[in-house]
């Protein structure tokens, strides 16, 4: 599993010009789901994005996670995170899980995140979204569970 994390001041996602899921302070997560993809990648993921140190303390450091500033989260399904451009100029997505089983595993991160009891809004798998993401930093985290970086 990989997520791009990008720590927020706001951001939204909206199908067909209606915003479905919209936060205030917190991350926006774009979520890629691989083949090879269990439970326990889920979990890393989860656990990794709602304790990351990148929200600023009383001394200005980055020092304080999701849970201890209550921030939000806006989870966007997005497959083209196993884009593979290592060949060619066109991506291969061979890696990505698709379809029904993409779709269970999303949602039960989803499931698993709601369990942090912050805020937790979503896009629309599958859908083609708009995306608007205020970027406070700008602080973008990469993270994989196979740890590949």
């Amino acid at each position: 599993m990989r997520a791009v994390v990008q720590r927020v001041t706001s951001s939204s996602v909206s199908v067909d010009g209606e915003i479905i899921g919209k936060i205030n302070e917190g991350v926006n997560v774009l979520i890629g789901i691989s083949k090879d993809d269990t439970l326990e990648d889920l979990k890393y993921i989860k656990d990794k994005i709602i304790n990351l140190r990148i929200f600023h303390d009383e001394n200005d450091k980055m020092n304080l996670s999701l849970l201890d500033i209550q921030g939000e989260i806006l989870a966007i399904s997005q497959f083209t995170l196993y884009g593979d451009c290592r060949k060619g100029r066109r991506p291969n997505f061979m890696d990505a899980k698709g379809g029904n089983e993409a779709k269970e595993l999303y949602d039960e991160f989803i499931k698993m995140i709601k369990t942090s009891n912050l805020k937790v809004e979503t896009g629309e798998f599958g859908a083609h979204m708009k995306v608007e993401i205020n970027n406070d930093g700008p602080v973008t985290i990469l993270l994989d569970s196979k740890r590949n970086f």
